[in-house]
């Protein structure tokens, strides 16, 4: 009920109607979405990359994955967000402009949910520079990867301790891990990880 009065209202609030096919949820599929970020802050982070990769029934096509280095307006990297995600100022300064990266994203996406890990932060950032673009940020239904988990051992063990963390989690769903911090690399495992709570009825 909540959600149907909030697509509503981000419907009302789109500024370009060009993408009004952002509220024709597709079914059957999703996309699988990460960003790097300069910092770890939502309100000054700036995007350095953006990957998604689509679900389809039970398979993730990643020959088909979306993946885009972005050249940030405002600030490079700094060492410390460096170590994090190996993106130095000079492999983004010939990335693409925020906005066409954001296009391009967009008509990857259409109307499908969305997959993540901690999904909340890259939909914060990307909301933040879509809203003076479109008027909103991203209106699909988000699927966040933890909330599923939780679910999922809590109807296991009731009452016991959950950890969250991305590296036990997807040891205990036998998902393989890739190399973290790289965009693509954790689209496709969090699409894995997907993959791996639906079989077990949390999808």
């Amino acid at each position: 009920m909540l959600a149907a009065i909030r697509r509503r209202w981000l419907r009302k609030k789109l500024s370009d109607p060009r993408y009004a096919f952002l509220f024709d949820e597709v079914a059957g599929e999703l996309v699988s979405l990460d960003c790097e970020t300069t910092s770890l802050d939502a309100d000054r982070a700036e995007l350095l990359s953006i990957a998604a990769v689509k679900i389809v029934g039970h398979r993730v096509l990643t020959s088909s994955a979306f993946s885009t280095l972005v050249r940030p307006e405002r600030r490079p990297p700094k060492a410390d967000s460096v170590k994090i995600h190996g993106l130095r100022p000079r492999d983004v300064e010939h990335g693409v402009a925020p906005a066409k990266a954001l296009a391009a994203l967009l008509d990857f996406v259409g109307g499908r949910p969305l997959v993540g890990y901690y999904l909340e932060y890259d939909l914060a950032v990307l909301g933040r520079y879509l809203r003076p673009l479109i008027g909103i940020g991203l209106p699909n239904r988000a699927i966040e990867i933890s909330a599923r988990y939780y679910d999922y051992k809590t109807r296991q063990h009731p009452g016991a301790h959950v950890d969250l963390s991305w590296a036990p989690l997807l040891a205990d769903l036998k998902v393989p891990a890739l190399a973290r911090h790289d965009a693509l690399n954790d689209a496709i495992t969090a699409a894995l990880a997907y993959q791996a709570l639906a079989a077990r009825g949390f999808g």
